[in-house]
């Protein structure tokens, strides 16, 4: 049987994110998992000059930016499940795709759900798909949920 004892749920505080939240709280709900919330906020390239040395405010904006996601983290998830579970949050600066593998092996998650926005083939081949370099790395399974996917029903 598996015994789900860590989810994680990563959060770009998108609409896509909030409804792939929702898969994580029923699936912490339903195996008493810890749910782990996590952000990770890439610093803007324009903060840093084209010789990688940071303008003087630097320090300030990362810390703000921090600060805001800590905020929005703070917000989530929404009730009923915030009374429910046993909720970590945890914002992070950085690569998206490897602070979140990272934070997934340091902190031994059994599941990682997160959104896949669904970009259409040509910005995905431009771009790349975050979740997907996400399942390729991950040290366990990805729950990939697109915002049209099924919803939950009770039997």
């Amino acid at each position: 049987m598996i015994k789900l004892k860590r989810v994680m749920a990563a959060t770009d505080f998108s609409e896509c994110s909030d409804h792939a939240l929702r898969y994580a709280c029923e699936f912490a709900e339903a195996f008493g998992a810890e749910l782990h919330l996590v952000n990770i906020t890439e610093p803007p390239a324009a903060a840093y000059s084209e010789f990688g040395i940071g303008y003087v405010g630097v320090d300030q904006l990362n810390d703000d930016l921090k600060a805001g996601a800590e905020a929005k983290l703070e917000t989530l998830p929404s009730s009923p499940w915030k009374e429910k579970l046993n909720v970590v949050r945890k914002a992070i600066l950085g690569s998206t795709f490897v602070e979140l593998v990272q934070y997934a092996k340091s902190e031994d998650i059994d599941l990682i759900v997160m959104g896949t926005h669904g970009r259409g083939a040509i910005a995905h081949m431009l771009m790349g798909s975050t979740a997907e370099k996400v399942v390729r790395k991950a040290p366990c399974p990805v729950l990939t949920v697109r915002p049209t996917d099924h919803e939950f029903v009770m039997p």
